[in-house]
């Protein structure tokens, strides 16, 4: 999970002293070991993805094979609208009570997770991708991936000046694995780059509407 700087560079096809100048001046995470910058795999996505560098590049050296999963595949069933709640732990509640969770440890451990995560939440334009340093991974058999369209816009995290910042849409991603939990968050990220699919979810489109936007879209790393 955790890059060199070499690495890193290598994963955004870039010189070596950018990603050390992206540490510096960009605020792209990083922490030391034994002197040496060291970068978490999940967190270079999430940085990656709010500077709109495509996300498919972040994951063509990742190393070993996973299944093709295509996006409307995923989400065929698990697209929901309505979602209630007045804050992040109320919405976050509910969503993980509609989610195929093998059993209610699973489901109570997902909640858990989801809402310690707490600042790390991605959340661009009103979209939430809420997901914890430790991919959720579970012993399923295939990813589960659902957007869930919130009844009302709700608080999920505060900006730098201790603002909030709201969201309408929320992904949740479960996972077998950890490669396929990063290959598919790749994938959300690239779609929601894709102007169609972004226009379907502001405008809280039908389940059928959003799946034909991804039918075409489905890029193998």
């Amino acid at each position: 999970m955790d890059l060199s700087l070499g690495e890193a560079a290598k994963i955004l096809d870039i010189p070596e002293p950018e990603i050390s100048r992206f540490i510096k001046d960009r605020r792209l995470p990083a922490f030391m070991i034994n002197g040496r910058y060291r970068i978490n795999r999940v967190d270079l996505l999430e940085w990656a993805n709010h500077h709109k560098i495509p996300a498919k590049t972040l994951y063509s050296a990742a190393e070993g094979e996973v299944p093709f999963y295509p996006l409307d595949s995923l989400l065929e069933g698990n697209i929901h609208y309505g979602i209630a709640g007045e804050d992040q732990k109320a919405v976050l509640t509910h969503i993980c009570e509609l989610l195929p969770f093998p059993n209610s440890q699973d489901r109570n451990l997902a909640l858990k997770v989801l809402l310690e995560q707490g600042e790390r939440t991605t959340v661009l334009n009103g979209i939430a991708i809420p997901h914890a340093r430790s991919p959720l991974i579970f012993g399923i058999e295939k990813p589960v991936l659902a957007i869930c369209f919130l009844k009302e816009m709700v608080p999920f995290k505060k900006n730098p000046s201790g603002e909030l910042i709201l969201a309408k849409v929320v992904f949740v991603l479960l996972s077998p694995t950890i490669r396929a939990h990063l290959l598919i968050l790749s994938k959300i990220a690239e779609a929601l780059h894709r102007p169609d699919f972004r226009e379907k979810l502001d405008q809280g489109s039908s389940a059928d509407e959003i799946l034909a936007s991804l039918r075409n879209f489905n890029p193998r790393p």
